[in-house]
């Protein structure tokens, strides 16, 4: 069965002790996944697409990427740092640029590249409303560049934004890293950072992913955990 390649930043990385609790989408989209279905999760802290080239991280994707795989790109927050020239990229420019050097990564080894939007950030100005964001230029590029090259994409940028409207404010502090002191390690204690999720967050936006590929149909559906059949079995066990 395929192996998704995943390249992204912080909030899609595998996260070890050191940045307990935190916790990147990446790390637990398995659980929407077939069994079969492995993940081999690229992302990586603070990259941008332009970074994430530049430091060669694409090379071991390009090694290790066969036909019949996916490759999901997942960029935005870093892409706007403009203060910052090795990570900063144009929208409608070298980010959209580089978009497409990840899509033919894939296409080049015969898989399947899917662009994901840029998660959105806990950005609340009532208890069931965000504001604007900070990724929506992002957002309209990466949506550009899949149409101009016929690249799947996936809405995480609308969906995430959909989900915390529907919790609310109060709930979806649990899904950040919003840490207290007195429960976490001390040297974690009183962040509250509303871009990195912590376990519950993670599991939420991967089933934004899931239900996105669900969409999508086809090939990239039947990644899925057929939801209905598992359930039946369940159901079976307990009579």
């Amino acid at each position: 069965m395929a192996t998704i390649f995943w390249a992204g930043d912080s909030t899609v990385q595998y996260n070890d002790i050191t940045t307990f609790p935190q916790t990147g989408i990446g790390q637990v989209m398995h659980l929407y996944l077939k069994p079969e279905v492995r993940v081999e999760n690229h992302a990586k802290n603070g990259r941008s697409t332009k970074s994430f080239i530049d430091e060669s991280r694409m090379v071991p994707i390009y090694d290790r990427i066969t036909a019949g795989d996916f490759l999901f790109v997942q960029f935005g927050h870093n892409d706007e740092k403009i203060k910052d020239p090795t990570r900063y990229t144009a929208p409608e420019g070298e980010f959209m640029v580089n978009l497409e050097k990840f899509a033919n990564v894939a296409r080049n080894k015969g898989a399947y590249p899917v662009f994901i939007t840029p998660l959105e950030r806990r950005c609340f100005v009532e208890e069931h409303k965000l504001g604007e964001g900070e990724h929506l230029a992002y957002v309209n590029a990466m949506k550009q560049a899949a149409k101009n090259l016929n690249v799947p994409l996936i809405d995480l940028y609308s969906k995430s934004r959909e989900e915390m409207e529907k919790a609310g404010a109060a709930k979806t502090i649990e899904w950040y890293m919003h840490l207290p002191a007195g429960i976490y390690p001390y040297h974690m204690e009183g962040i509250e950072d509303n871009t990195h999720l912590k376990y519950l967050g993670a599991v939420v936006y991967a089933g934004c992913i899931a239900k996105g590929l669900k969409e999508l149909g086809g090939i990239y559906a039947d990644l899925l955990i057929n939801f209905e059949q598992e359930r039946g079995n369940e159901n079976t066990l307990e009579s």
